[in-house]
């Protein structure tokens, strides 16, 4: 059924994951428990299951959303109940009111869902007196320190690979785009294999989004997290590269548009298409070489030394008919060379 597919995601969490959350919350209600004398550190349980995340610093992002809805939720209870009670026209009005106090202050939906969620449970739990509420309070400051305290323990996550393997697909495939676009400028080209061209270009775009998420998720996974510096290097490799295939992305799409715009059989007549269609190849052969990883630069000559893109053509008599396309092509021609060489800067 459609409705369970959409239950269903493509790709679960580790293993990993579930079991520190599982410890977290265990730890967090133990601890709780003992610490405030109640048997049901229902508030300190919730907080350790929110607050473990698959990143330091998003855990503590959680922690002090847990902490603010808490306190602000607690507050709006206490009040509504000494004034009111806890019937259950009570508990509807402070719910409303607790959302329409988070929209006003414009938290985060994880403080706003969790104030009217915590001004519910203290209601619903009886919980009428200053006491009650400060107890309520500390309880969920315990279970989000402890979230906090078992995710840094227990192997915290890195998200690195998952980065190197998108900025991966995104060089292959934008040197496998630069190839087409050398083919489409040497051999002669349908409307469909024009559309496909297009359409691979634009596909690029989607890719490099890929890619941005995965290294700012990387990144993300770093802060705070003891096994930094280990992987801080290569992820500082695949920011570089990728800041060089935004650009590639960018000039590689201009191409692919231009060549489908004002496509004419009769490029291939003119030596300069010819000559662009080489480079377009070269620098398809160059972006692999800067695409390698880590373990292979190690183990081949360096990637400079190695780079066959030549100097951008310049053609001072334009072809009449084609000079408008020859013109876009030798421009970003001349930005690729620039990019994957080094000549300038990546901006």
């Amino acid at each position: 059924m459609k409705v369970l597919t959409t239950l269903i995601i493509a790709r679960r969490s580790p293993l990993l994951q579930v079991l520190k959350t599982s410890v977290a919350t265990v730890i967090a209600w133990v601890v709780a428990g003992f610490a405030l004398q109640q048997p049901l550190p229902i508030f300190a349980a919730i907080a350790a299951l929110l607050v473990v995340q698959p990143s330091v610093t998003q855990s503590i992002e959680k922690g002090i959303e847990r902490s603010i809805g808490v306190v602000a939720g607690v507050v709006i209870a206490l009040g509504a109940g000494q004034l009111f009670g806890d019937q259950s026209w009570v508990i509807l009005s402070v719910i409303i009111i607790s959302v329409l106090v988070a929209w006003a202050l414009r938290l985060s939906p994880g403080s706003a869902n969790q104030i009217p969620i915590s001004a519910m449970l203290v209601l619903a739990l009886g919980g009428q007196n200053a006491g009650y509420a400060v107890e309520r309070i500390v309880e969920t400051i315990i279970g989000a320190l402890i979230g906090l305290i078992v995710n840094l323990a227990i192997v915290a996550p890195v998200f690195v690979s998952p980065a190197r393997v998108a900025v991966a697909s995104l060089t292959k495939k934008t040197a496998v785009v630069l190839e087409s676009l050398a083919r489409s400028l040497s051999t002669p080209q349908s409307d469909a294999e024009l559309r496909k061209l297009l359409d691979d270009a634009r596909m690029l775009r989607d890719l490099r989004d890929a890619a941005s998420l995965a290294l700012r998720q990387g990144a993300d996974s770093l802060t705070l997290n003891p096994r930094k510096s280990k992987h801080h290097r290569m992820l500082r490799r695949e920011t570089e590269l990728f800041a060089m295939l935004t650009v590639l992305v960018t000039r590689t799409l201009g191409m692919a548009r231009a060549i489908h715009d004002r496509y004419d059989t009769n490029l291939m007549e003119d030596p300069v298409v010819i000559s662009i269609a080489r480079e377009l190849e070269r620098a398809a052969n160059d972006l692999r070489l800067r695409g390698r990883a880590p373990d292979e630069r190690e183990s081949a000559p360096p990637t400079k030394d190695l780079l066959t893109l030549t100097a951008p053509l310049t053609v001072l008599t334009p072809h009449p008919q084609h000079w408008i396309l020859i013109g876009s092509l030798l421009e970003d021609v001349r930005r690729v060379h620039e990019v994957i060489v080094g000549d300038s800067d990546n901006g």
